[in-house]
């Protein structure tokens, strides 16, 4: 059974392309085939590479990024992937708003499937430092991690 996931921030160049990385990761090692891909509700970085900051957090976990593009989220996503996660409560809303009403993609907030972490986004680290990055790469992947066992069963 293939399972398709679509991660959505603000921009795509920073938490939802590490998701999206993290997801591909802990599929791949759990043997699970998942289409996975990011997008922004925002156009701001449409064609962009990720921040350079969150392909070099990617990089020290064994992943590249580089070659991801960002893109803003078309109403035909809420056709097209089986999930769409929201990064944080504000592009829930956004994507509540522009979803069709013919809409099939379960649509949540992806930090409510780690235990203890409901209701919360994922850690933006745009305006930060590099440090914030780490961050975030743990919380999307802890929240991978609860995908692909929710997938596995």
């Amino acid at each position: 059974m293939s399972v398709s996931v679509l991660f959505v921030c603000l921009g795509n160049i920073c938490r939802s392309p590490l998701a999206e990385a993290a997801l591909r990761a802990e599929a791949e090692k759990a043997g699970l085939t998942v289409e996975v891909d990011s997008a922004g509700t925002g156009d701001w970085h449409v064609g962009s590479p990720p921040d350079s900051r969150a392909q070099a957090v990617a990089l020290r976990n064994g992943i590249d990024i580089s070659g991801y593009r960002g893109r803003q989220v078309p109403a035909a996503d809420f056709r097209r992937f089986d999930h769409v996660f929201a990064l944080d409560g504000e592009n829930l809303k956004n994507l509540r708003r522009v979803r069709p009403s013919d809409g099939t993609a379960e649509l949540r907030l992806l930090m409510d499937l780690v235990p203890g972490r409901e209701g919360s986004g994922v850690t933006d680290p745009y305006f930060g430092d590099e440090a914030g990055f780490d961050v975030t790469w743990d919380d999307v992947t802890q929240a991978a991690r609860a995908i692909v066992e929710r997938l596995g069963k």
